[in-house]
């Protein structure tokens, strides 16, 4: 049976001073009514039903993820005891799955990515399935063609078509890491290359065998605590075991090691919702390319970004190129050309000892 397993553990420092350590982005709306994480789980229903559905997320954030989505009963939010990267989380979902249904499918996804048209996800997802269902040992990733050279992605190269399906899907040939400018444009331009988006469909029992064989130092406290599952001790295993992993990605842990893996050329529109850029791309821009959210007065103002609440204004007057995000306890103004500098600012207020705003 198809589960689907949402990765909700993100922290999303990129989106300070909305997202903060107790409200990361996940839970945020930034296009439309629904948060990000509301939106991650409507994607996946009627085709998955809530029974069916999971959430892996961070112990400190267990009621306002049951706050946010409801419906999902509440034994299926897994929660960690701290951030250990996607092969952890992969991994204790995993086992959860299995302890339900030995034939479990998974279709892992992060949360806070948005995605369209929710139909074309849903019909993607069951060729995955298709193939997973006939050949039981296959590892298939999902990768988005390239609309520009993001330097900020990892890349997917494609080798051999192996289906004549709908939407084709291909062995991997090779992972690339986040590239420069100048080989972005290539990859973009070859065809061959993808975004790797995140999204992926296998069985249960599949990777946790990719985990036992390529992530040994993962696999080894999973063990235990796939013994201890349904039992008193469960959380006293889980906090003794979950922080003994490694803080690893699924993609070096098993995927760039695997036989079997392929990707399947996404027919849908995706964002990864990296940084406050993406609100430009998510939402429509006035005449002067600004994205003005809430109470916004802006005068010969171009390329900005504005977010602020409904009660407090923001007027601006003679500024380009900024980001500027107001909060009740907290007030951005980044040049929108240096986005990344925000890591810089968080790190900055972290040695001020400044956490009561991180």
């Amino acid at each position: 049976m198809l589960h689907a397993v949402i990765m909700a553990g993100g922290s999303g420092t990129r989106f300070w001073p909305a997202s903060r350590r107790q409200l990361p982005k996940q839970f945020l709306k930034f296009s439309g009514e629904q948060t990000l994480i509301q939106d991650a789980v409507s994607r996946c229903t009627p085709a998955i039903a809530d029974n069916n559905i999971w959430i892996v997320t961070n112990a400190a954030h267990s009621t306002e993820t049951k706050r946010q989505v409801p419906s999902i009963p509440g034994e299926q939010v897994l929660l960690e005891p701290c951030g250990r990267n996607t092969a952890p989380c992969i991994g204790l979902a995993a086992i959860q799955l299995l302890a339900v249904d030995p034939d479990a499918v998974m279709l892992v996804m992060p949360a806070d990515h948005v995605i369209q048209p929710a139909a074309m996800f849903q019909q993607a997802v069951n060729q995955a399935v298709e193939l997973v269902t006939r050949k039981p040992d296959t590892l298939v990733l999902f990768g988005v063609e390239p609309t520009y050279p993001a330097t900020g992605f990892g890349y997917i190269h494609r080798g051999e078509q192996l289906t004549d399906t709908v939407w084709p899907m291909f062995q991997v040939q090779s992972f690339q890491e986040k590239p420069n400018e100048l080989t972005a444009s290539r990859y973009s331009a070859c065809g061959e290359y993808y975004w790797n988006c995140g999204i992926f469909v296998w069985r249960a029992d599949r990777i946790l065998r990719s985990l036992q064989e390529h992530a040994p130092d993962v696999y080894q406290h999973l063990v235990p605590l796939q013994a201890a599952i349904g039992l008193p001790e469960w959380e006293a295993v889980l906090a003794r075991e979950f922080p003994k992993m490694p803080s690893i990605s699924i993609d070096y842990a098993v995927l760039e090691k695997a036989a079997e893996v392929c990707v399947l050329e996404a027919p849908f529109d995706w964002d990864d919702v990296g940084s406050w850029h993406a609100l430009a791309r998510l939402n429509e821009l006035n005449s002067d390319g600004n994205m003005l959210e809430g109470l916004v007065c802006a005068v010969d103002t171009s390329n900005c970004i504005v977010r602020t609440s409904e009660d407090h204004l923001v007027a601006t007057i003679g500024t380009k190129d900024l980001i500027i995000v107001h909060t009740p306890t907290a007030t951005l103004i980044a040049d929108r050309r240096d986005e990344g500098a925000i890591k810089q600012l968080i790190a900055e207020l972290e040695r001020r000892n400044l956490r009561d705003y991180l």
